[in-house]
């Protein structure tokens, strides 16, 4: 994937619209996601689904998304990133057109599988080809930011186009959108994107089955359990399911000689917590999505375009929270950073669990949301990058197919285990409801429970909004558990740091600050992040408009000033640099 035969400024303006491409597909298949969840009220009513089954419509995205995202990654591996990543855009694209001419919850369902299939040869290959496409340095490290920016602030901006969407034409242009957005990426990649390096493998079919299948039972367990009870024949046995495939894949990854899961990829104590911490912070992320936007829509009785607006601020907050970490990384390291990014959003959850129908949105939803917007776009950064530290590029596809698969299978979990508790606060809160309806109610609002079985206002609110704040209890829990991961497994490592400011480990200068390029040069040609540069000079790695050095670069002829941020290097020359 050389450039040698490009200028730097053609070569900087050709990896600007690369990265505009690769960042735009991640943005499709983040926000769809969270689009369908402001539609989810007239899907429901267009389509017959109950109000437990509705998660499917989530779920059946997210479930398959995560269980084939690792062999989505060994597939750009072994086929070439580029074409996979056009097939799983153009399977993406189709899924979605399905999804827009579903006629009933069978057809809908289906074609959201199939969209989560496209997403996991999609994403894990877009993550990849920016290790392959942006050399290590400031380029590298705006492409990451600019990655993890859209991968936290997707959700939220795809509730607001959900709404736009829903109010001014109709729900299933939450699908259809996607297909001229998916199209224009699918032409414009071959254009701006090289191809890498086609690397003979093998596909592990077994262990992608077997986890996928796993995380279904688990996830329809905790489901059958918020309909049925725990006790409930078909609950007990979607769990013992889970643990005999979830076993199953274990073994098989253990003997398998090219694991879709490399256990090595654990080795790391720092990408293990990292995994652990994003396992977490996506139940968190996908329970608080999903069940504000039913707070929002059915008690504040906002519009679907009024529901997305209120998401709005989110959007602003992550990519403020995500701009900080990006310039705060090659200084403290990435613990700091997880840490308070943990606090912030356990914080905002448990602001969340004091909700009831009484609140408002600018008393009780929008001070919570701004902390834990905050709160995710600190941790995004900090987690992608430390997922993807030191490993060789060949294995990139692996690293952050992992990173992207604990996010979507958490986040599947995650929400599986709220629908429960939820449902489980519900039907209690629901014993006390009933009575005091019937006792206030007036004759033809009780005829009409009789018939129907459905408590009408204010009783069902207080039951959703009961339902809700005890959901956000188990939200909390969750950001509790990643905070705690931070704190005692993440560690501040020496080479971690050096590689953030730029500096091959054991060579930083003195002060800890990055080595100035002409430093670099005297050591044989190498600056920052083992870049090799030429006498004449060409524009600095981190520009990526190729213009030439920006005003903050101008800070590095000063010994004192504070290097530029940086992303740990992928190198592949050096053994102890790998997993």
């Amino acid at each position: 994937m050389s450039t040698t035969s490009h200028s730097p400024a053609a070569t900087g303006k050709r990896n600007g619209v690369a990265l505009a491409v690769i960042a735009s597909c991640q943005l499709m298949v983040v926000l769809d996601i969270t689009i369908v969840n402001i539609a989810l009220p007239h899907i429901q009513n267009a389509l017959h689904f109950s109000t437990t089954s509705l998660s499917w419509v989530v779920n059946a995205y997210t479930l398959t998304f995560g269980g084939l995202l690792l062999l989505g990654g060994r597939t750009g591996d072994i086929l070439g990133r580029r074409r996979v990543f056009i097939f799983g855009v153009l399977l993406f694209v189709l899924a979605s057109l399905l999804g827009g001419l579903a006629q009933n919850s069978g057809q809908l369902l289906a074609a959201r599988s199939l969209q989560g299939v496209g997403g996991a040869i999609a994403s894990p290959t877009a993550l990849a080809l920016i290790t392959t496409t942006f050399p290590e340095g400031p380029a590298r490290n705006r492409a990451f930011g600019v990655f993890a920016s859209v991968s936290a602030g997707g959700s939220a901006i795809g509730l607001l186009l959900g709404g736009i969407l829903v109010e001014w034409l109709d729900w299933r242009w939450v699908f259809f959108v996607n297909v001229p957005i998916g199209l224009a990426i699918a032409l414009a990649t071959p254009r701006v994107v090289n191809e890498s390096e086609r690397r003979p493998g093998q596909f592990d079919f077994t262990g992608a089955i077997t986890s996928t299948l796993g995380m279904v039972s688990l996830v329809y367990g905790f489901i059958r359990a918020a309909q049925e009870g725990w006790r409930d024949p078909l609950t007990l046995g979607a769990f013992a399911a889970a643990v005999v495939l979830l076993s199953l894949f274990i073994a098989v990854e253990r003997r398998s000689r090219q694991p879709i899961t490399p256990l090595k990829m654990f080795a790391d104590r720092n990408r293990a917590g990292t995994y652990g911490i994003m396992l977490s912070l996506a139940a968190a992320i996908f329970g608080m999505f999903f069940f504000l936007t039913l707070f929002v829509q059915d008690i504040l009785h906002f519009s679907p375009l009024r529901a997305g607006l209120a998401f709005l601020p989110v959007s602003a907050v992550v990519v403020m929270g995500a701009g900080i970490c990006s310039r705060q990384l090659p200084r403290f390291g990435p613990k700091p950073m997880m840490v308070i990014g943990a606090l912030l959003a356990a914080a905002g959850l448990i602001w969340l669990t004091r909700i009831n129908v009484d609140s408002t949105y600018i008393g009780s939803i929008l001070g919570p949301m701004l902390l834990f917007g905050t709160g995710m776009g600190l941790q995004f950064v900090s987690l992608t990058l430390t997922a993807v530290s030191g490993v060789a590029p060949h294995e990139a596809g692996a690293a952050s197919g992992l990173l992207n698969a604990t996010q979507q299978v958490g986040g599947s979990l995650g929400l599986s285990i709220l629908v429960t508790v939820f449902g489980t606060a519900s039907r209690n809160e629901a014993k006390d409801q009933v009575p005091q309806f019937l006792s206030q109610a007036n004759p033809l609002q009780r005829a009409q429970f009789q018939r129907t079985g459905v408590l009408p206002p204010p009783w069902a609110d207080r039951i959703l909004a009961h339902g809700i704040s005890t959901a956000f209890v188990a939200s909390a829990v969750f950001t509790v558990v990643g905070l705690l991961v931070a704190l005692f497994v993440i560690q501040v490592r020496a080479a971690d740091l050096e590689r953030l400011q730029g500096a091959v480990p054991g060579m930083a200068s003195a002060d800890g600050a990055a080595p100035a390029a002409q430093d670099g040069a005297a050591r044989g040609g190498m600056p920052r992040g083992g870049v090799p540069q030429d006498g004449a000079g060409p524009a600095d790695a981190g520009d990526i408009s190729g213009t030439g050095p920006t005003a903050a670069d101008s800070t590095r002829a000063d010994p004192s000033a504070r290097p530029p941020p940086e992303v740990p290097d992928h190198p592949s020359d050096r053994p102890s640099d790998r997993p």
